[in-house]
């Protein structure tokens, strides 16, 4: 593994500007990709393009000091090149990541303020990044806030959701003519260029000590960059804390000492294959502490796996209950049994009876807790420690439906205390991921997505399905709480919730069915066998945004064809190319035409050379798991 090349110098020249427009151009290391840094009027603006095609257009980089303008009356004092060259492994929709750019550092001075500051800028194969950083000295307070535009080309079509409740929103898919001044919509935000030439992919990176990123439509085919306290208070929130809790938090924060945003990032990809396989957004993000992680995300105490939970499909919410949950995990082979908030009254006797019993099958506990306890470190570590010496392995923290500063850092300091005692989290009512799964591998989900916890609260689910997994999910893993047989899952299919296990990331998976409705379930074979963590994705070329999500997923040696319809019924044929050499057993789940609650099994032997046909229903599935003839 070669290691990064970090901001090695490759010269420092000063620059005349006297009558120049433009800096020199970031461009990818394949020469396809160029981040466009421009001078005008002395202010500072760029633009992206794509083989000489623009794919963002020309746009103003925004950002004030203490209600100052930063990014006006600029001077350019200097320039400096650097590459990064790393690969690194990570968990997603591959096993190893590449970490491979150009970047440029050019540093500035604001005339008129007299303040120096640099704009950082990377170029990638599959997109670019930009942030800012401004020097300050120990003990400096400031106040930043953020206004930079994303400006896309006529003609583009947009995926996005309001920001009303908060990151469980449903996705839209709209002209960008059609999007008014005013509109929100949550990163990260899909958009497919004109005349169905790629597709770009707007979010942030790295976001630590600084109020997350939504956007804000401008009426003119562009978004705003709108921070944390701009937000609206949606229901989360005002439901969890209070009105006057989120005034509080509408004021922008101030920061000490130096300032540095996190990446304002486009991934760019021809199609919906390199979109889904994008390394951007982690490349981007810290590497781990090596003190917490010695060994990153293969850390001896970081295990991926599948949980039962009692929340959405009934239990005994007893002592006894979550014995009788914890056997049924082990029947399943899952790894994990989370129990939720009734724990509160249990001594610390019950809890360690429930963690001994429950190590007989294999089985090991993770605990559901309010976020409001998080908020005082005396108690977050009370805790911490408390599930530590009982022997619980992880956390599902609840209600952080704020990106102010304050929230942000609420998630930083509950993933680095939870290392400290050797403890898995996964974070609901939260933001989108922006690259934890890299610097803090003891995240192995996060909610911030509309999931089945919503029920009979959905329009539809098979389009929302088909959806995710090209606009939330590419930024990160999602806790989507997957696979339900009765009445929740509306209008799909038996076949349809099964795939969303194979299709939607998340690194531990927290089964919504009751265990028992599993292994009652004519497909309990392959959920027994269901990964958490995979080592190649291929989006098939069949899938279309909002209409259906066809993945071809590899965990070892085992391949799975994983198959979301959306509204339409449909015939497709998967052809078998991703397959390796030889021979393979194909267990085949397809729905049954007269019956959603019900699945159709078959067994086939294929070859990569050959195709399958899959026939599915409106709101239906189509799944194959292959496995290898020695």
């Amino acid at each position: 593994m070669r290691k990064t090349i970090c901001a090695i110098l490759m010269g420092s020249c000063a620059l005349a500007y006297a009558n120049a427009q433009t800096l020199f151009p970031v461009t990818s290391p394949d020469g396809s990709i160029s981040l466009v840094l421009k001078l005008k009027e002395k202010g500072l603006y760029y633009e992206v393009e794509k083989n000489g095609v623009k794919v963002l257009v020309e746009s103003p980089v925004r950002l004030t000091i203490d209600e100052s303008e930063l990014c006006n009356s600029v001077d350019v004092l200097s320039s400096d090149t650097y590459k990064t060259d790393n690969t690194y492994p990570i968990r997603g929709s591959h096993s190893l990541a590449v970490d491979r750019s150009n970047g440029q550092i050019i540093k500035l001075r604001n005339s008129s303020l007299k303040t120096d500051f640099s704009l950082e800028a990377r170029a990638y194969n599959d997109g670019v990044a930009f942030r800012m950083i401004l020097p300050g000295k120990q003990g400096e307070i400031r106040t930043p806030d953020e206004h930079t535009l994303f400006t896309l080309p006529v003609g583009s079509t947009v995926w996005y959701h309001d920001m009303y409740c908060h990151y469980e929103g449903i996705h839209r898919r709209k002209d960008i003519s059609e999007i008014m001044q005013g509109e929100w919509a949550a990163p990260p935000v899909t958009v497919q260029l004109p005349g169905e030439s790629g597709y770009l992919c707007i979010t942030e990176s790295a976001l630590m000590n600084y109020a997350g990123m939504s956007l804000q439509a401008n009426g003119k085919n562009g978004f705003e960059t709108k921070l944390g306290h701009a937000q609206p208070a949606g229901y989360p929130f005002a439901h969890d804390y209070s009105l006057a809790e989120a005034r509080r938090l509408s004021k922008p924060a101030a920061l000490a000492a130096t300032i540095i945003t996190p990446w304002r990032t486009i991934i760019i990809a021809d199609n919906l294959n390199e979109l889904v396989n994008s390394d951007l957004i982690t490349n981007l993000a810290l590497a781990p502490d090596k003190r917490l992680f010695p060994k990153g995300i293969n850390t001896d105490w970081i295990k991926p796996g599948r949980s039962v939970w009692c929340w959405l499909d009934g239990g005994a919410r007893t002592v006894e209950g979550m014995k009788e949950f914890s056997k049924l995990a082990g029947e399943l082979g899952f790894e994990y049994n989370t129990v939720d908030a009734f724990w509160y009254r249990w001594t610390d006797e019950q809890l360690k009876e429930l963690v001994d019993y429950s190590a007989q099958f294999g089985v090991k506990i993770w605990l559901w807790r309010h976020g409001r306890d998080m908020r005082d470190p005396k108690k977050r570590r009370e805790l911490f420690e408390r599930c530590h010496r009982l022997g619980v392995v992880g956390l599902k923290l609840d209600a952080f439906s704020h990106e102010s500063k304050e929230f942000v850092d609420l998630y930083q300091s509950c993933l680095k205390e939870a290392a400290e005692y050797k403890l898995m989290l996964n974070i609901h009512g939260s933001n989108k991921p922006t690259g934890e799964v890299r610097t803090w591998p003891n995240e192995m989900s996060r909610e911030g997505i509309r999931g089945l916890e919503y029920g009979k609260n959905q329009y539809e689910w098979s389009t929302h399905n088909t959806t995710l997994p090209f606009t939330r999910l590419v930024a990160g893993a999602g806790d989507y709480t997957p696979v339900i047989f009765g009445e929740r899952r509306l209008e799909t299919s038996w076949v349809h919730q099964l795939a969303t296990a194979l299709v939607f990331n998340s690194s531990v998976i927290f089964f919504g069915s009751h265990p028992k409705a599993m292994l009652d379930n004519p497909a309990v074979k392959l959920l027994k066998q269901i990964p958490a963590t995979w080592d190649e994705t291929v989006v098939l070329p069949s899938s279309r945004i909002g209409e259906v999500a066809a993945f071809a997923r590899r965990s070892g040696k085992t391949w799975f064809l994983a198959v979301l319809n959306g509204q339409e019924e449909c015939s497709l044929q998967f052809p078998l190319s991703f397959l390796g050499d030889g021979w393979y057993e194909g267990m085949v789940l397809n729905d049954r035409p007269s019956d959603a609650a019900a699945i159709k099994t078959e067994r086939v032997f294929c070859r990569k050379s050959d195709a399958l046909t899959g026939h599915m229903r409106t709101g239906g599935g189509y799944i194959v798991m292959f496995t290898p003839q020695e």
